[in-house]
């Protein structure tokens, strides 16, 4: 069977910098990948803090990024962010300083535009409280404080 050759330390430097250049990269990520290119523990340290050094890993800038692309593309709510980015091992203050970044305003405006466009999808189902409830599960599981949730849903 084929075994795959161990990368030198500069070998698996050089191919993490292209890693971490074409994406922004948490840490965590950073740090698989270096392992997967067979480096030990000590090299794998030594390696991510010169990609930090080199300004190839940021993780505040991770962060932001992250939670923005999340927020717009996906419509992500805070919550849900807060909980990826906490599974990526990223730092408080970087999950506080990225959801900061997100526009209030903005915020609130998806968020009602999603309860309305589910709403209207879940129009054939039987009951008012029923389609309520529905409602507020698709928002909470989207990410959405449930007192945001509260304030965007129809009362009748």
């Amino acid at each position: 069977m084929w075994k795959k050759q161990a990368l030198s330390p500069e070998q698996a430097l050089q191919k993490a910098r292209h890693y971490c250049s074409y994406q922004e990269r948490c840490h965590s990520e950073a740090q698989e990948k270096l392992y997967s290119f067979g480096l030990r523990k000590p090299q794998v340290e030594a390696a991510l803090a010169t990609l930090i050094e080199e300004g190839y890993l940021n993780e505040e800038r991770f962060a932001i990024q992250y939670a923005g692309g999340h927020f717009r593309l996906k419509q992500w709510g805070k919550v849900r962010i807060r909980y990826q980015l906490k599974q990526k091992h990223v730092s408080d203050y970087c999950i506080k300083k990225a959801l900061a970044a997100i526009d209030e305003e903005e915020y609130g405006r998806t968020l009602a535009r999603l309860a309305e466009q589910k709403w209207e999808k879940l129009s054939g189902a039987a009951d008012f409280a029923v389609r309520r409830r529905q409602l507020q599960e698709y928002l909470l599981q989207r990410g959405y404080e449930a007192d945001r949730i509260a304030a965007v849903l129809p009362t009748k």
